[in-house]
């Protein structure tokens, strides 16, 4: 065959948080991973950083996920990208380890690139452990990507348009 072989398990489909999506996938039992962006622990911060939140809350997307990894086997990925006194508290960690607490998942960390103009901050150094502790100590697999792109503002999420002063 002139195929490429690719084992599912090399896989992985990203979404926002379309549960009815995820919903559909349960019966087949994929073998990719499924990637969630999460970036919150709660409705209040994530309805704000992400609109699909209004229609799928936490609670609903977490519920779905939790059926996924149970149906599949395989853990759930999610991201969350760390914004300076918006997501990265002691608080906020401990909320996400609570509602993770015993399932099958794993959360990976995004420092985000600062993007000037968008007025959000990167968290600290600091920070970014302390909540990687908080998951930790909770039993929670956690790692903290890379930050790759911010020298062309390409990173996560963050592709901008350059005009005028600021087109290179």
């Amino acid at each position: 065959s002139d195929g490429v072989c690719i084992g599912m398990r090399h896989v992985s489909v990203s979404t926002c948080g379309l549960v009815d999506k995820i919903e559909q996938l349960i019966p087949m039992k994929p073998q990719f991973t499924l990637s969630v962006s999460l970036h919150a622990p709660n409705d209040r911060i994530r309805s704000e950083m992400m609109p699909v939140n209004r229609r799928w809350n936490v609670e609903q997307l977490l519920d779905v996920c939790r059926r996924y990894a149970n149906a599949t086997g395989r853990r759930v990925s999610y991201e969350y990208s760390m914004v300076s006194g918006v997501n990265d508290s002691e608080q906020c960690a401990r909320e996400l380890a609570s509602r993770l607490r015993g399932t099958l998942c794993h959360v990976n960390l995004i420092p985000i690139n600062e993007v000037e103009g968008s007025g959000c901050k990167s968290s600290s150094q600091q920070s970014i452990q302390r909540f990687m502790q908080i998951l930790e100590q909770s039993g929670i697999t956690v790692t903290r990507r890379r930050t790759l792109g911010s020298d062309i503002s390409a990173s996560c999420g963050q592709l901008k348009r350059q005009s005028g002063a600021d087109a290179q």
